[in-house]
């Protein structure tokens, strides 16, 4: 992996990279912003991801999530990891069901830091809850029409459930990796410093700006 990392470490550093190796992280969710940002820090160095997702690929996933026609039908979770080892060797932890109040403490131990893509407000409590009662790190990243926002767990307010329909939204490409970056990003900074930062991005204008 050495060299498949250069440019990542002359930017970082040898020491940042090797915190990063090892930093053990669990991405819950691997749709739009989950399975991207699971792309994003294997191939920036993280090294000790676990992601845990129920669903299925369907064919309306394909336009902002990084799965082929072939992988239809699949679960997100271990497609993603299979096809990250297939590429670069990669080694994911998957758990493909659905994360609940009992499960939590037993799929989420071990994590140094938890993120949270889901896509609906129940299973962002659990996290929220888990994050608060252990005091486990908890970065939640989500989507909104022309709006993300990525935010630390002790900023964070679980959206209203009202009107939650995670079929059926406006949702941009560019929005979904704009929101990876600035996940990765934040998730890297506080790794070499410890800064706690909260953004919020807006498409339309192309703005990224504190929360």
């Amino acid at each position: 992996m050495a060299a498949l990392l250069n440019h990542e470490t002359q930017y970082r550093s040898p020491e940042l990279m090797a915190k990063i190796d090892t930093y053990a992280i669990t991405v819950c969710g691997a749709g739009a912003i989950g399975a991207n940002l699971v792309e994003n820090l294997v191939r920036a160095g993280y090294g000790n991801l676990t992601v845990i997702d129920f669903d299925r690929i369907e064919e309306h996933n394909l336009s902002t999530q990084p799965y082929y026609k072939s992988d239809i039908g699949g679960f997100k979770a271990k497609v993603l990891a299979n096809a990250l080892y297939r590429a670069i060797g990669a080694k994911i932890t998957t758990h493909t069901q659905r994360l609940t109040v009992e499960n939590a403490a037993t799929w989420l131990k071990g994590a140094d830091l938890v993120i949270d893509a889901f896509d609906n407000s129940a299973s962002r409590q659990i996290l929220k809850d888990y994050s608060f009662q252990t005091g486990v790190n908890c970065l939640h990243a989500g989507l909104a029409a022309d709006y993300g926002e990525v935010i630390w767990n002790e900023d964070y307010r679980v959206p209203s459930s009202a009107k939650e329909d995670i079929c059926d939204y406006p949702l941009a490409r560019n929005l979904v990796m704009l929101t990876v970056a600035v996940t990765c990003e934040i998730l890297t900074q506080f790794l070499a410093t410890g800064d706690r930062t909260n953004r919020s991005i807006t498409l339309k204008d192309i703005i990224i700006q504190d929360l």
